[in-house]
């Protein structure tokens, strides 16, 4: 991986933690992974995933919809990262973030425009 996409989310959460404050099992969050639910990448030799993508006990809410999008358009998951944590001002800092806020719609669409 990159240090530009190491750099980007403000931290990361380990499997059995995202577990816990989804309020499922392990079994589940790598069913989400697999899906294209959830994205996770692994950090000194452990599957983490990005904090701001898992808001309370949910995941938020446009997240499966925009890793559909970007999978659909070719991204592998360092791809994904780099685009979601490309800084951005427009988008409250970068898509990650404004996917928890009201520019969701707008990385939605962002991300249907990369397809294209």
């Amino acid at each position: 991986m990159t240090d530009f996409v190491t750099a980007g989310p403000a931290g990361w959460i380990d499997l059995p933690d995202v577990a816990e404050k989804l309020g499922v099992s392990i079994s589940k969050v790598n069913q989400m992974i697999r899906e294209g639910s959830l994205i996770a990448v692994k950090r000194d030799g452990v599957r983490r995933v990005p904090a701001e993508l898992v808001a309370n006990s949910t995941v938020l809410k446009h997240l499966p919809g925009v890793l559909t999008l970007l999978r659909d358009a070719g991204y592998n998951d360092e791809e994904t990262l780099r685009w979601l944590y490309q800084p951005d001002p427009d988008l409250d800092g970068n898509a990650a973030l404004g996917l928890g806020g009201p520019r969701a719609r707008e990385v939605k669409r962002r991300a249907q425009a990369l397809g294209f």
